[in-house]
């Protein structure tokens, strides 16, 4: 569980995407909705209201008798024999009654029509809607409403106004049954991937501002076929649209030549062609044809996952992919719901899972080579994260020879080399992607990292300045300005502390002087320390008093010549000859290194802040004449170090630690913080030797001893 310390994000969807396309399928069902509504409404009033005028048309007109009654024939009195009033003049006043109700209730608002038109149809209307956008299919007056006098009109009572010529557009609205249909509006097809607002005319662009010119059904068709998941094409869709912007130039018509005008829509299609070409690169396909026919279901769990409720998600995509166990996408899912679960439980073996699953959809039959490359890639950083760098290499290895042109899947497999300690494979490959791509950064600055580790100093200078100064991601990493800024001191280029100023700027160093790179925040920094301060008094004691024994011990290992003092490895010389002999290493002692000195062995077994220390290191050095070690610093802030004199020559030693220089004693202590710059220069004529101990910070706590990792 050690291993597990620390996640990168994985390439997900936006969590309000599928949000957003709920939203768009309510605008669509209310559209269809209203739609309905107006087709009902209307039957309705030519079946009340013709009949009607009709039946009045068709008889004698009533006519009044002496005494004030009406019959209906044309003689007065009871001469029809009928009853003075027949059942259809009740039936016509109780119509024209109706009538001039329901224009009163128009007129005065008397009614809620919402209560009225829901019980009616079984179905619910916003009134306020219907007013300002659907009624107005009535207004036969060009007033721009619906109102008493289009009633009149729709009821036969009145004729409708004839519009004049000059009428605007706008006023030039007929009394119709129905208003037609958006011409962009097209059905549902679950064959397709478009996401329900993928075809809508008026997208938002990038800047908030609505645009007027709509996707042509090329355009549409082309980015129907690059859909993945709502993020990626919301992506791509902003940025096409936030491009097509600077087309839309004011010209004026009179100006333009029939050669102009051809000239620029040639220009036109062919900067129309290279958006295509660029919405083709920004939405990856990730989902099959197959997919395609389960694309709500997959976005239903993949909303799990983006609502952070990965055991939900999790469940979800299992279901899927027991129902449909070809799916590339359900189990590309169930992958990504893995691997949440396993940074939320911090299981490695729940990663272990994850992994496998990736394997399992990248080797389903028809997966797109997008979501292959998905597939893959995650699951090399995954193997990484995990140690298994050997299957992370094979991994990529099988990317590259999928994807030869990817110039970024190299450099992964580059790192993936380095990582390995393959620096010979890594730089054959870097190699490669320069001779293709000479200024890509992020292979410069690694190149440049190789050569320096060869010892081509000045050879790796501009290919580590140049990839730096790109600023391409994966370059700004604090290794590299440490070792452009250790290349620079090295020629005798004082620009280095340029560089390593810029560093810690950017947050990789502490300071201008402290460079370490595996730090704890917050532990006292300073370049020199007394043994008080560090409150290690009796270790200093033990090791002062006894200095004499460590010494002898360790010129008789160094008299037999047995081997046991091996040269320095690190590359901090710049000339001379410098050998160590190594007890302890990560809190931990070396083979049998005691066996040769016993006794001062024995002396720091009791001082666990020494032999238990992780990050340090316990060891004899010796240094012939002439030797000068280059500045340089450790790598942690997690440790001091102790310098015991034990051979030291009366003139020519001498240790800077930043800007303050100090000569070795036989039989005292020097203590300094090595994650400082220091220096060291040896012009004696005979060899220096001293017994380097290296503690625990002071201020790390027990359990920080405990846990952090060896260095």
């Amino acid at each position: 569980m050690e291993r597990y310390r620390h996640y990168g994000t994985s390439y997900t969807s936006s969590p309000g995407a599928a949000h957003v396309e709920e939203i768009h399928a309510e605008e669509e069902e209310e559209v269809e909705e209203v739609m309905y509504t107006e087709e009902e409404v209307e039957p309705l009033l030519e079946d009340e209201t013709q009949p009607l005028v009709q039946e009045t048309e068709g008889k004698t007109v009533p006519v009044e008798s002496k005494n004030g009654k009406r019959t209906e024939g044309g003689g007065g009195g009871d001469a029809g024999g009928g009853p003075k009033y027949s059942v259809f003049t009740w039936f016509v006043v109780l119509g024209l009654l109706g009538v001039w109700s329901s224009v009163a209730v128009v007129y005065f608002n008397i009614v809620d029509y919402d209560t009225v038109i829901a019980r009616a149809k079984e179905f619910r209307m916003n009134f306020s809607e219907v007013l300002q956008g659907k009624l107005t299919a009535y207004d036969t007056d060009g007033d721009g409403d619906f109102d008493v006098e289009d009633a009149k009109v729709l009821l036969g009572l009145k004729e409708a106004k004839r519009l004049h010529v000059g009428d605007t557009p706008e006023r030039q609205t007929a009394a119709v049954p129905l208003p037609p249909p958006a011409e962009d509006f097209v059905p549902d097809d679950p064959q397709e991937s478009i996401s329900p607002y993928g075809d809508e005319a008026n997208t938002i662009d990038t800047t908030g501002v609505l645009l007027a010119e709509p996707q042509t059904e090329e355009s549409a068709g082309e980015s129907a076929e690059y859909l993945t998941s709502s993020k990626l094409t919301q992506e791509a869709e902003l940025v096409i649209e936030a491009e097509k912007q600077p087309e839309a130039a004011d010209v004026d018509p009179q100006s333009e030549t029939p050669k102009q005008t051809e000239a620029e829509g040639t220009s036109e299609k062919q900067a129309e062609d290279k958006l295509k070409e660029k919405a083709k690169k920004k939405k990856p396909k990730l989902l099959n044809k197959f997919d395609k026919t389960i694309k709500a279901e997959i976005d239903a769990a993949e909303k799990l996952r983006k609502k952070g409720k990965p055991d939900e998600a999790l469940k979800a995509f299992e279901r899927l992919v027991q129902q449909y166990p070809q799916s590339p996408r359900a189990r590309y899912g169930k992958a990504q719901a893995e691997d949440d679960m396993a940074e939320k439980l911090r299981s490695n073996d729940m990663l272990q899972r994850a992994i496998n699953t990736y394997r399992e959809a990248a080797e389903l039959p028809d997966v797109t080579s997008d979501l292959l490359r998905a597939t893959l890639k995650r699951r090399a950083e995954r193997q990484q994260f995990l140690g298994r760098m050997r299957g992370s290499l094979a991994t990529l290895e099988r990317l590259v020879q999928l994807f030869p042109e990817d110039i970024g899947l190299k450099n992964d497999l580059g790192v993936a080399h380095l990582l390995l300690g393959d620096n010979k494979g890594a730089k054959k490959i870097y190699e490669e992607v320069l001779g293709v791509a000479p200024d890509n950064g992020f292979a410069k600055v690694h190149y440049g990292f190789i050569l320096k580790s060869e010892n081509k100093i000045a050879e790796s200078i501009p290919y580590l300045k140049e990839g730096l100064e790109s600023g391409e991601p994966g370059t700004d990493d604090g290794r590299f300005y440490f070792h452009l800024g250790d290349a620079l001191q090295r020629v005798g280029d004082n620009s280095a502390y340029d560089w390593y100023e810029l560093g810690h700027k950017r947050g990789h160093f502490a300071s201008l002087w402290q460079r370490s790179l595996y730090n704890v925040n917050g532990l006292k920094a300073q370049p020199w320390w007394t043994a008080k301060e560090t409150g290690y008094t009796d270790l200093v004691k033990v090791l002062e008093r006894n200095w004499k024994t460590i010494r002898d011990e360790a010129l008789a290992v160094l008299d037999q010549n047995t081997g046991h003092f091996v040269p320095e490895e690190e590359n901090l010389r710049e000339k001379g000859d410098w050998g160590q002999y190594t007890l302890w290493q990560q809190g931990r002692k070396v083979g049998n290194a005691c066996q040769g000195v016993p006794k001062t062995c024995a002396l720091l077994e009791r001082f666990p802040e020494a032999t238990g220390c992780k990050r340090g290191q316990i060891k004899f050095s010796v240094m012939q004449p002439g030797t000068h070690v280059w500045p340089h610093t450790g790598p942690t802030n997690c440790r001091l170090r102790m310098h015991l004199g034990l051979v030291i020559p009366k003139r020519g030693c001498k240790i800077r630690c930043t800007n303050e220089t100090r000569e070795w004693e036989e039989g005292k202590v020097l203590i300094f913080d090595d994650s400082f710059e220091h220096e060291v220069w040896q012009e004696a004529e005979s060899y220096r030797l001293i017994f380097i101990v290296d503690v625990w910070h002071p201020e790390l706590t027990q359990h920080q001893r405990q846990t952090l990792s060896p260095i």
